[in-house]
């Protein structure tokens, strides 16, 4: 089975743009996968397309061998864009292998280990919060996380992640120093800010309930003074897991030393070689690992190296439906599985743009039977939704 087109796609996102990749083989199989230029680097797409054009006439079945044919061609920099188009690429391979055999993706990873994927709510509140103009109602204040907390609750589900915010009293404004929103490149923590993530919390665990899990992403805001500032603060809580970047496996470390809460991280990372410094320096409780930017068949490897080491992971995922159907099949198969992220709240044209929807049963995916991965774009509808030029980094003005 031979591969005779690469084609990408975008589409309108709200603030965002979502991207995926087609690659149609001659016996007629089609594979996609998606990639992302929003938390990704901006010209992902024609790096895809570039690489793209060296596929054409290889066979489809033979992912690994393209992965590490094209790996090789960029052994100088091997990371970032480069790997984040080899991750795409073997996503779309592993659609078409798997469609082709009549199976789903999860039986070429070595089968399904759980029929149900257990997640956590995402930016719950956060998206309310920073993108009120797609996702209702919006939060003005510490009362609405109260009551993000509240309907987290009563929908069932057991666990919700939020992030930093600065709370005004004309609002809140999402604190994200890390990504440059706003410009405080010595990313210092100050008492304000600490007090406002103290109150965030105290509001979402009120609204919450005790039987639900709290996690908090302080994502790259911070360097490892800061983050043990906020961590000593949120000492009263009793956090599932905190998450943040560090680009130093001995920081991260030390941080989890000084912590009772168990310490997330790793999603930024690519392959074994990345990961293997902070897991092999005990710097996490969970290795958070982006099959997307990966490749599924990659992140089985991450994972194998995470469960040596006696850590268990936990998919990344914050894109479209079919980012999510990909990360479940990866989850369902990886046995040192421990939760895997999903955004609740969604766009109003999101199911539009698929033949199919995640489907949610008591706070866990539902694992799909159907060959691929279990859903298919709809070309007419991403068509329907043009991408939009943005001038910002995930919906924030920079400056």
């Amino acid at each position: 089975m031979k591969i005779t087109s690469v084609e990408t796609f975008a589409c309108d996102a709200g603030w965002r743009n979502y991207h995926f990749l087609k690659i149609v083989t001659d016996e007629g199989v089609t594979g996609w996968a998606e990639f992302d230029e929003a938390f990704g680097p901006p010209g992902l797409t024609g790096v895809i397309e570039n690489y793209g054009r060296r596929l054409i006439g290889r066979d489809a079945f033979a992912h690994e061998q393209l992965h590490v044919t094209l790996a090789s061609t960029a052994r100088p920099a091997p990371h970032g864009m480069t790997a984040e188009a080899f991750g795409a690429i073997e996503n779309a391979l592993l659609d078409i292998k798997a469609k082709a055999l009549g199976v789903p993706v999860y039986e070429l990873l070595g089968g399904k280990v759980r029929d149900h994927v257990p997640i956590y709510w995402s930016h719950c509140a956060s998206w309310r919060i920073n993108h009120p103009q797609y996702y209702s109602p919006q939060i003005r204040d510490l009362n609405g996380v109260r009551e993000a907390g509240v309907e987290a609750r009563e929908r069932g589900f057991k666990a919700v992640k939020t992030n930093m915010f600065v709370h005004h009293p004309d609002g809140a404004r999402a604190w994200m120093a890390g990504f440059g929103a706003p410009f405080e490149p010595g990313l210092n923590i100050d008492r304000k800010l600490i007090s406002s993530v103290v109150s965030h919390m105290e509001a979402l665990r009120d609204g919450a309930g005790d039987d639900v899990e709290l996690l908090l992403d302080l994502n790259f805001n911070a360097r490892t003074e800061g983050f043990l500032k906020l961590l000593r603060a949120l000492d009263d809580f009793d956090l599932f897991w905190v998450e943040l970047d560090l680009h130093n496996p001995e920081a991260l470390a030390y941080i989890r030393q000084h912590t009772k809460h168990p310490i997330a991280s790793l999603e930024t990372l690519f392959g074994v070689r990345q990961f293997n410094p902070y897991l092999q320096a005990q710097a996490v409780d969970v290795g958070i690992v982006d099959a997307i930017w990966n490749g599924t068949w990659q992140a089985m490897k991450i994972a194998a190296a995470a469960e040596a080491h006696d850590v268990n992971i936990a998919p990344h995922n914050f894109y479209s439906h079919l980012a999510t159907m990909t990360n479940v099949h990866f989850a369902a198969a990886v046995p040192n599985l421990r939760v895997m992220e999903h955004d609740v709240d969604r766009l109003p044209w999101d199911d539009e743009l698929f033949d199919t929807a995640p489907q949610i049963v008591e706070s866990a995916l539902v694992v799909p039977d159907a060959p691929g991965w279990g859903i298919t774009p709809n070309e007419e509808a991403i068509r329907a939704h043009p991408p939009k030029v943005h001038a910002d980094y995930l919906g924030f003005s920079t400056t």
